[in-house]
């Protein structure tokens, strides 16, 4: 099975941190960073919006993406949270392997 990083937006640092330690006690992540501070452009409601959001970009293995992603909904302050998929290509293959470890991904 592949891995993937998902990358989710969210309100503040702490919501952020909040959501990805939940997921990683859960096993639906290996892993969650925070990145604080991001400054996002955006249209919501006929609106172009400014404002400032934390990152959340998770590993986990794809067969967990639909599980990790209601779960963030679940949490989720916002009424469409961002939440996005990315594959990834390669990389070190033990670090990949411990993401299937960790998220107890089938393989």
């Amino acid at each position: 099975m592949a891995q993937v990083l998902l990358y989710v937006t969210a309100g503040d640092a702490e919501e952020a941190a909040f959501i990805g330690r939940t997921l990683v006690e859960e096993r639906l992540l290996a892993c969650a960073n925070v990145i604080a501070g991001v400054r996002s452009f955006y249209r919501w409601q006929g609106e172009v919006r400014d404002d400032r959001e934390a990152v959340l970009i998770a590993k986990t293995d794809a067969s967990r993406v639909d599980d990790a992603t209601a779960r963030i909904k679940a949490l989720h302050s916002y009424d469409v949270p961002c939440v996005v998929a990315v594959p990834l290509q390669g990389g070190n293959a033990e670090f990949l392997a411990w993401i299937a470890s960790e998220t107890g991904a089938p393989g």
